[in-house]
């Protein structure tokens, strides 16, 4: 993290928004799982192009606004788990159940008051993330509260949504997304503006985290939640900061944004010392017609324009760093992107790029441009070269006026990059095909939360407080408490699902394939002694491998039927006599060895301890 600063000086307000998938059956408004697939999985795809609507006042909303400007094509891949209602050729059924459940449950331990009856909106979303060119949500729950050791944050609300397609690849003039993860039900839980430090950020953010899994019905893993961050400090502009996965950098990212604005505030108050002025953007092509500059001469051979601005009194602030690694001119780059158009060339950094000392100041002198000035330009096909000099023109006005209010893509460095205006209430409005629902807090239990799983694992189980707090926190948490509910001794369970699952991950074996079936059943053969603890490790290989056959069958065909007493005795007792003259020589200190071998013979059939006994029988019977 950055050096501390005094955030309660600065003014530093925070609040966060956390996007959870929820671990359902089906989807939010269809029948369809919520399993993800493989794009080359697709049985077929279809294409739109989407547009913003006017909001019931009459409204449209700016980022809607923006990506609408920006015309491409959206390719949609289906497969054989979603229906009409993801390609939006089917209306939706109505609210998923558990989908509901789960959420009020969470409303619950946020402290929060249940909605009597959630109705569900429509949020325009543009960008292609939904077929239908919106979002369906409904508020579930407001008011609530959760504690940090920095004081309370207030929870604001809880909505129930469904997730969007997932961005696969993107080109010139296409993205393409994947029907798989659109529909997932998704609680966005959002705070109120009461944090005030970046680690207090942190905090709430993991305190809620914690909440969440203790249901013991959300998604696991990369990219099923995600965490955005409203930032702002006094003398600066509110900030969302989008996409944050990792919880663990809340803090970094909430102070790289502080950093930021003050850098953006300091850049503006020495600009209008400065008198900086923005000037109409030019045509400037024929500067450039005998330009050695790969990028220019491409664009310019293409048909394409060279468009340029002069920033008045922008010398050495355009290349001023404001973030590491990224300067004013990387937020100037990021709106021309926005609009198509590759970056910018700024002359706080020319000659470079094949753009010559003497074509600078050709540039310079055709746009009036003093020493205290920059000059920025943008190569593209004429449209959207217009657009993206007006974007950055845009950006650079607002440069004078210090932070500008934005959504930002938070970055894996902690730094960020422009996205898209702030959205607005614009872009809401009634959803017609679904009607309202009746949550029943009463209907809901409350579940033991991770903290309380803890304690209760170290006094029942005996585990150490680490392993304790490692097997709560874990995704496996459901199927370990499942094991012991059948029978299973708890530290095998743990070790099964913490250990043993890793070693194989490590050895290249499918271990994903697994499923919530595949460990029920392989436990259950544990508890009624049909296996030897022996023998999980090759059970489960068999079932990642082979993942359509029953527990049952793969203990058979890996050979793992228990092995009976007399078995184990016959076995042992021909390890013992093939190695007879050890046995004699050294007594008892050969058992380690012979173990070995008596455990590789039985392949899995026989519990150690077992095997153990036998052994130390036959080796004294020959002494």
């Amino acid at each position: 993290m950055s050096e501390e600063r005094d955030y309660d000086a600065l003014g530093l307000v925070a609040g966060l928004e956390i996007h959870q998938q929820l671990n359902t059956a089906t989807k939010l408004f269809c029948a369809c799982p919520t399993v993800r697939r493989e794009p080359e999985e697709s049985n077929h795809t279809f294409f739109r192009y989407l547009h913003p609507v006017e909001s019931e006042l009459g409204e449209i909303d700016l980022a809607a606004l923006e990506e609408s400007q920006i015309d491409r094509r959206f390719r949609y891949l289906a497969y054989d788990s979603t229906c009409l209602v993801e390609e939006d050729e089917e209306p939706p059924a109505r609210l998923d159940q558990e989908a509901l459940e789960v959420a009020v449950q969470i409303a619950e331990l946020l402290d929060m008051n249940v909605v009597d009856q959630a109705h569900i909106m429509r949020k325009i979303v543009v960008d292609g993330s939904n077929t239908t060119g919106f979002q369906r949500s409904a508020l579930v729950a407001i008011d609530g509260e959760i504690a940090t050791s920095g004081g309370p944050v207030g929870i604001a609300d809880l909505l129930l949504e469904e997730e969007s397609a997932q961005r696969i690849k993107e080109d010139e003039d296409s993205v393409t997304f994947g029907l798989d993860r659109l529909g997932i039900p998704l609680v966005e839980i959002g705070t109120e503006p009461d944090i005030r430090t970046p680690i207090q950020a942190k905090e709430a953010a993991q305190r809620i985290g914690m909440l969440l899994r203790s249901t013991g019905h959300v998604k696991r893993g990369l990219g099923t939640i995600r965490q955005d961050v409203n930032v702002s400090i006094a003398e600066g502009a509110r900030v969302e900061l989008k996409g944050v996965q990792q919880l663990d950098t809340i803090d970094d990212l909430v102070a790289s944004e502080v950093d930021r604005q003050l850098e953006l505030i300091d850049i503006a108050e020495r600009l209008r010392q400065r008198d900086a002025a923005v000037a109409e953007p030019q045509v400037v092509t024929d500067l450039f017609a005998e330009t050695d500059s790969g990028v220019l001469r491409g664009v310019i051979d293409d048909g394409g324009v060279v468009q340029a601005v002069r920033l008045a009194g922008f010398d050495g602030f355009v290349g001023r760093e404001i973030q590491p690694d990224r300067r004013l001119g990387s937020e100037l780059a990021d709106h021309a992107r926005r609009h198509g158009a590759g970056g910018i060339f700024h002359t706080d950094e020319l000659p470079a790029y094949g753009i010559t000392a003497p074509e600078v100041d050709t540039l310079r002198a055709h746009l009036d441009a003093t020493e205290h000035d920059a000059v920025a330009i943008v190569a593209a096909e004429p449209d959207t070269a217009e657009l993206a000099i007006d974007a950055v023109a845009e950006r650079a006005k607002a440069a004078l006026e210090g932070v500008p209010e934005e959504t930002r893509a938070a970055m894996e460095d902690q730094t960020s990059r422009y996205l898209r205006p702030l959205p607005g209430a614009a872009r809401m409005y009634p959803e017609t095909d679904v009607p309202p629902v009746e949550p029943d807090p009463t209907a809901v239990p409350l579940p033991e939360l991770l903290t309380e799983k803890v304690d209760r694992y170290r006094e029942e189980f005996g585990f150490s407080a680490d392993f304790a707090e490692q097997v709560a926190y874990s995704a496996h948490m459901p199927r370990f408490e499942d094991a012991v509910d059948a029978g299973v001794d708890p530290m095998l369970a743990a070790n099964v699902l913490e250990s043993t699952l890793t070693e194989l991950r490590r050895d290249d074996v499918p271990v994903d394939q697994l499923t919530d079936t595949h460990f029920a059943a392989v436990f259950e053969l544990l508890a009624e002694d049909a296996i030897a603890k022996e023998g999980i490790d090759a059970l489960l290989t068999e079932l990642a491998i082979h993942p359509d056959q029953d527990a049952q069958s793969a203990a058979e065909k890996a050979g793992l039927d228990s092995a009976g007493a007399d078995e184990v005795r016959t076995v042992v007792q021909e390890v013992v006599e093939r190695n007879q003259d050890q046995v004699r020589d050294e007594g008892m200190a050969a058992f380690s060895a012979l173990m070995g071998e008596c455990m590789g013979a039985l392949r899995g059939k026989a519990d150690g301890e077992v095997v153990s006994e036998v052994l130390r029988d036959e080796i004294a019977a020959v002494n």
